[in-house]
Order: structure tokens, then C-alpha cells, then sequence
């Protein structure tokens, strides 16, 4: 948990990573603020779909500058690790399904996660919302972070958009095109990628409409639409850990009065995990926003 396996480390350094600095010339800057030990959740902004380059940016730079014996565990999705070779890949990843029951495993072990909150909402957002850091009002992860009273580092990621431009970003589209439904995925989006192979397939493929229709179809439900196909330089930024007593209150302060009532005090509960997703998200987007150019950390 939390560690890849060394054919993982050599495999990614070998072929992944030279690709990774060739295309995106990844930076890297405040990895002086990740705890030298100790559980904690690395939060950050997420784009592109499945934001590969994002990514195998930071895989590139944490592997290169960390190192693969200090832990962290990323959250992927729980159908990863149903889905045969993909379960292979991710468990070599040391990634853990995006669960709070693995998360809570994960961080009692002292094991750190690092957490999209936006998902496919925020990953998904078409390319004119760029670098705009956007959780969808999620919170799951500071249920996480206050129950498991371990810091918060945001890690903010600029654009990682130009990478893999969207263009719609669509609940219907997920339906329509059935393959995202299947694999457990409640949006889709229509990217650069999608658009122009979906083109030439029309323009070239020597099939019968019907079959040119059907494969097209099939193309734009598949996850490759998403693969990075711009060369641009995604830069990465960690801020100051935020800790759980500035976020939640101390360990010993009760959520609400004892006099509310079960509803009452569920919207306490709620306002100040509201009141920590503003804060979390705004410092993220103040690190997405305060990149100054400095290239920092940077892979060679």
C-alpha cells in the first residue's frame, strides 16, 4: 500500500518518464511541505480527462526527487481494480481504491493519499474553464481528513488542460455513449482528440455508414479520447499543510450543541465541512494562480 513494486519503478522510469519530460517539461515546486513521515492527504486540482500528463508529471518528479520507499497511495477508481490488467497496473502502483474505508485503512497505516476531489467534474470541465479549480462542492475527503485528524497539503496543477483539450463535458453524453455507464462513470466529455480522430474515421474508414457510425461511436466512449496529445509544460506547486484543528476545531470540540436536534446537527456538521472545502479550494486555486514562472524543482 502506498509503494510501487520496483518492476513498476523501472518500468515507468525507463518508458514513461523520458516521454513525460520530453512533452510536458514537468515542474515541480514546495516539496519541502510534504511531512517527512506521518500520514497526511495531498489535494490538488485535477484536468484533461483522465489528466495523464498531470499525472506522469508528478509520478516523473516524485519518483525522481522522493524516491519510491517514502509511501504515498493514490485513490483511483474501485472498477481499476475489477478490471482485469488494469488491476495488475494499479495494485503496482500501490494506488488503493477512492473508498473512505481505504482511506481510513490507508492513513491509520500511516500512509498518505493523494486526492482528486473534483473527479470527473472537475477533470471533465471543457478547456475555456482551464486552470479554475472547481471540487463540485465534494467533501468527502475532509470527512476523511477530520475523522482521521491528519493535515491537509494542497498541490495545485496548471495547465494540465492544453494537455488534452475538452470540449463538453455532459451527464447524457455518458448514457448516450453506454461504455462510461458500463465502467461506472456518470459523465463523459467530448475532447480535441475525440473530435478530429472521429473526423478522419468518417472521412477514410471504407466500411458502410452504418458500420463508420458504429465505430465512431465506439471511439468516443473509449477512455484513449482522453490521452494527452499536446505537447505543454504542466507546472506543479505544494502549499503549506493546513491542520486539522485550523480546518475542523480541536480534537475535543463537540460538532454541535448536545440540545440540537439529529437534523440541526447534521447541518452544523455540514456548514463546517462547507466552510473547510471553501478554504481548501481557494488555496489551491491561489497556488494554480501563484505560479510565478520559477521553474523550482525541475525534472532533468
Amino acid at each position: 500500500m502506498g509503494r510501487p513494486t520496483p518492476a513498476f519503478v523501472r518500468g515507468f522510469g525507463c518508458y514513461v518518464a523520458p516521454l513525460v519530460r520530453l512533452c510536458h517539461r514537468p515542474t515541480l515546486r514546495g516539496l519541502e511541505h510534504l511531512p517527512a513521515s506521518g500520514p497526511y492527504l495531498l489535494v490538488a486540482n485535477h484536468s484533461a480527462g483522465v489528466g495523464m500528463a498531470e499525472l506522469g508529471s508528478f509520478v516523473t518528479l516524485y519518483l525522481e526527487r522522493v524516491g519510491p520507499a517514502r509511501p504515498l497511495a493514490a485513490f483511483v477508481h474501485p472498477m481499476d481494480f475489477r478490471t482485469p490488467g488494469l488491476r495488475t497496473l494499479v495494485h503496482s502502483m500501490g494506488a488503493i481504491p477512492s473508498t473512505y474505508e481505504a482511506g481510513c485503512e490507508a492513513l491509520a497505516a500511516g500512509v498518505p493519499v493523494i486526492v482528486f476531489p473534483g473527479g470527473d467534474h472537475e477533470s471533465l470541465k471543457p478547456f475555456w474553464q482551464g486552470n479554475r479549480v472547481d471540487f463540485g462542492g465534494r467533501t468527502g475527503f475532509l470527512r476523511l481528513a477530520r475523522d482521521a485528524r491528519v493535515p491537509i497539503i494542497p498541490m495545485g496543477i496548471r495547465d494540465g488542460y492544453l494537455t488534452a483539450p475538452i470540449l463538453l463535458r455532459s451527464k447524457l453524453l455518458a448514457t448516450l455513449l453506454v461504455t462510461p455507464r458500463l465502467l461506472g462513470i456518470k459523465r463523459w466529455g467530448l475532447s480535441l482528440l475525440g473530435v478530429v480522430v472521429a473526423a478522419l474515421l468518417a472521412l477514410f474508414l471504407p466500411f458502410p455508414w452504418p458500420a463508420t457510425a458504429a465505430v465512431i461511436w465506439l471511439w468516443l466512449g473509449s477512455p484513449p479520447v482522453f490521452l494527452a496529445c499536446i505537447p505543454w509544460t504542466v507546472r506543479l506547486r505544494i502549499g503549506p499543510p493546513i491542520p486539522p484543528d485550523e480546518l475542523f476545531g480541536p480534537r475535543n470540540l463537540p460538532e454541535a450543541p448536545d440540545t440540537l436536534a439529529g437534523p440541526a446537527r447534521r447541518a452544523s456538521g455540514d456548514a463546517q465541512l462547507n466552510a473547510a472545502l471553501a478554504r481548501v479550494q481557494a488555496t489551491v486555486q491561489g497556488l494554480v494562480d501563484g505560479d510565478d514562472g520559477d521553474s523550482g524543482v525541475t525534472s532533468k
